[in-house]
């Protein structure tokens, strides 16, 4: 069985990352998304354990000591993780991982798991970032505004990732998601891998 690959994906709040993800997982049953720790509050319609694994700072820290995590972060006060042993035997099993994570989690996989594929999420336009932001109705005019700038320093770091997609029409920016993973895929060292009884047939 060839090893799975790992992806992180990484974008300001409000680009559509989240809905992205969430589809092309539902389509491609050959991949996975890894389950975070956070520190932060559950929001309504969040279940424990699905959407991330609630933990208190005590328990996260714990955790933090005995290098449970691939990376870490602190956004926005909150604490945020993925554990390493379950991203290493998830893709063991031939499993594709994805990691929605930010710009600086995303460069501590990349030192520790240089084969990462990185892909940067953006928006069409910052009032689109703004209207998707203020449209979610769960945070107030200081939340949005202090989201907002942390956009605008997320998107800077664009640049480090191998990918970019834009997400203005939500069906092509799947189709180019879902396009992405399949020319991973595609790469001669993957292919030779998944088939090497075929290529020992035809070169004897």
């Amino acid at each position: 069985m060839s090893k799975g690959i790992l992806y992180t994906v990484s974008a300001p709040s409000g680009a559509g990352k989240t809905s992205l993800v969430n589809a092309l997982v539902k389509s491609s049953p050959e991949v996975c998304v890894s389950v975070s720790h956070t520190t932060r509050a559950m929001r309504p319609g969040e279940e424990n354990g699905v959407n991330y694994h609630f933990v208190s700072r005590e328990k996260f820290e714990t955790m933090l000591e005995q290098g449970a995590f691939l990376e870490h972060a602190q956004v926005f006060g909150n604490l945020y993780g993925t554990s390493q042993k379950w991203v290493e035997d998830t893709l063991k099993s031939g499993l594709d991982v994805i990691l929605e994570i930010d710009w600086q989690g995303a460069a501590q996989v990349r030192r520790l798991m240089p084969d990462t594929v990185s892909l940067f999420i953006l928006p069409p336009s910052l009032s689109a970032l703004r209207q998707r932001l203020t449209g979610r109705g769960q945070d107030d005019q200081a939340v949005i505004d202090a989201r907002m700038s942390e956009a605008i320093s997320e998107i800077s770091h664009y640049v480090e990732a191998d990918y970019m997609i834009i997400n203005d029409d939500f069906t092509v920016a799947l189709a180019q998601f879902q396009a992405l993973i399949t020319s991973q895929h595609l790469r001669q060292s993957a292919q030779a891998e998944r088939h090497a009884p075929l290529l020992q047939e035809l070169l004897p």
